[in-house]
């Protein structure tokens, strides 16, 4: 089995068409449940999926409410409210998915990716 994708609802579009178009699967949150759902219910819908979740919500990145342990696999975007970074920060993404296809290798882990680099706990 590939990779596979969640994408929570603040997610740009952008992110996801190049994911599919470099070739992985990745759904839209709106998909599956309603936008407004709660994180638990998202991160359990993903967990259904057998899916990576992808958000850009910091809510997900406190690990102590969501730990990696539990999860298939979470991926945070770091943005900081400079949106014209997201084309850096989702090149350095593709190119670590390209390095690392393995599926095991993300469940457990939390993965913060900036600019320059992307940050793993477990």
């Amino acid at each position: 089995m590939g990779l596979r994708f969640l994408a929570d609802q603040c997610v740009p579009a952008v992110v996801i068409e190049k994911l599919r178009d470099v070739g992985y699967e990745i759904g839209y949150l709106r998909d599956h449940l309603p936008i407004e759902s709660p994180d638990t219910v998202v991160i359990a819908k993903a967990q259904e999926l057998r899916a990576i979740l992808i958000s850009m919500n910091g809510d997900f990145t406190h690990i102590f409410n969501y730990p990696p342990a539990n999860y298939h696999g979470i991926i945070a975007l770091q943005v900081r409210n400079h949106p014209e970074v997201l084309p850096q920060i989702v090149s350095r993404l593709t190119d670590y998915l390209s390095v690392n296809p393995d599926v095991a290798h993300y469940k457990g882990k939390f993965f913060l990716v900036e600019v320059h680099r992307i940050r793993i706990r477990q």
